[in-house]
């Protein structure tokens, strides 16, 4: 004889049942992230998600390193035996904003089809926007795991502030990968650093954490109109040009005259070495733009005074000659009509002189 059902026990039941469900997640953080339709259902993107318009790029940003990795195509790409694998690592400047995958440094370098150890050079962009050495450093140290044949690390004096290096939100939200780096490499990080987003046992609840997981189901449905599109930006049809003229400003951050390996993040720079262990780096500092505008004789552009990046030079100069680091300046490479809305981004020509000018350095590298 059936009994009837009571709405009330299964309400119970279910509630007890979800709240079950939820201390699992908290308890066992099953690391979805890991799961991927990209290099799957769909083909692995050129470069890292980040976007903020995802209706519109069919993309957006996630804290979630493995879920990030796991739709890259150095995921779902194994190395040959022919294969040359470089990986680059850096700021937006890298990853290509305003610009298209193929269009990028790396896109550049591979259509290039450049030769290194009698090996077919495979360029991965592993760039990600926001300036911040430390934030470089655990890409590059993730990166890793994909077997690099040589790491082209670009930087610039903003990846160096100590105020900048866990202000990013990736850093933020990845502290314990932060704190391995700190206990395995020895990168300086602060004990107490208020910039971390820490998570109590209840935001690791599928609850507390319910933002993370919807993004990431995001952007496994974003990856239909991706693998449809090709399209992973916003590209607007006008944008505001880099600023060329300034205020008779030359403060930066609140450094002051002259600049001392003691005011920068060098440990990071250095922590990015060890990481890196014998797999060589190529360091470049990354073309800019230099103005001619209104006090461009007190600025250089929107992002540094005269002093401060002359400074950084001869710093950069001094530690890769005692570091013995192989260290290319390219700051003033690029004609400023080839940059784009901001000081360091560069326009599809101004990527392929880039890429032409590191070339020689990459066919080199096994030498």
């Amino acid at each position: 004889m059936n009994q009837p059902v009571k709405p009330l026990n299964v309400l119970i039941k279910g509630l007890l049942l979800f709240t079950l469900f939820n201390l699992v997640i908290a308890a066992w953080q099953p690391g979805i992230g890991q799961f991927s339709l990209y290099n799957a259902l769909y083909p692995g993107r050129e470069r890292l998600p980040f976007g903020e318009n995802p209706k519109q790029s069919y993309n957006l940003s996630l804290f979630d390193l493995d879920a990030m990795f796991a739709s890259h195509v150095i995921a779902g790409t194994p190395k040959s035996d022919d294969e040359f694998r470089v990986i680059i690592v850096g700021d937006s400047s890298v990853w290509g904003t305003l610009l298209k995958p193929e269009e990028t440094l790396a896109g550049q370098l591979n259509a290039d089809n450049l030769n290194a150890c009698g090996k077919n050079v495979r360029a991965y962009n592993l760039g990600y926007p926001t300036i911040s050495l430390t934030k470089d450093v655990m890409l590059l140290s993730y990166g890793m795991q994909y077997d690099p044949d040589l790491i082209i690390w670009m930087t610039t004096l903003d990846a160096f502030p100590l105020e900048k290096q866990t202000s990013t939100p990736l850093v933020a939200n990845n502290e314990e990968k932060v704190r391995e780096l700190a206990s395995n490499y020895g990168l300086r990080v602060e004990a107490d650093d208020p910039n971390f987003e820490i998570k109590s046992f209840w935001d690791k609840t599928f609850i507390g954490n319910r933002r993370a997981w919807a993004d990431f189901f995001r952007f496994q449905i974003y990856g239909v109109m991706w693998s449809a599109t090709g399209i992973d930006q916003f590209y607007p049809d006008r944008y505001e040009r880099a600023q060329t003229d300034f205020e008779a400003d030359d403060s930066y951050h609140d450094l002051t005259a002259p600049l001392s390996e003691d005011a920068p993040a060098i440990n990071a720079l250095e922590t990015g070495f060890r990481v890196a262990g014998e797999t060589p780096i190529l360091l470049v500092n990354e073309p800019m733009l230099i103005s001619a505008g209104a006090n461009s004789d007190i600025r250089y552009n929107f992002f540094y005074p005269r002093w401060a990046y002359d400074d950084y030079r001869e710093i950069m100069f001094a530690l890769s000659e005692r570091n013995d680091w192989v260290y290319v300046d390219l700051w003033d490479i690029i004609p400023a009509n080839e940059f784009t809305n901001s000081a360091i981004h560069l326009t599809p020509a101004g990527e392929k002189l880039l890429a032409e000018t590191l070339a020689p350095y990459i066919m080199e590298a096994c030498k």
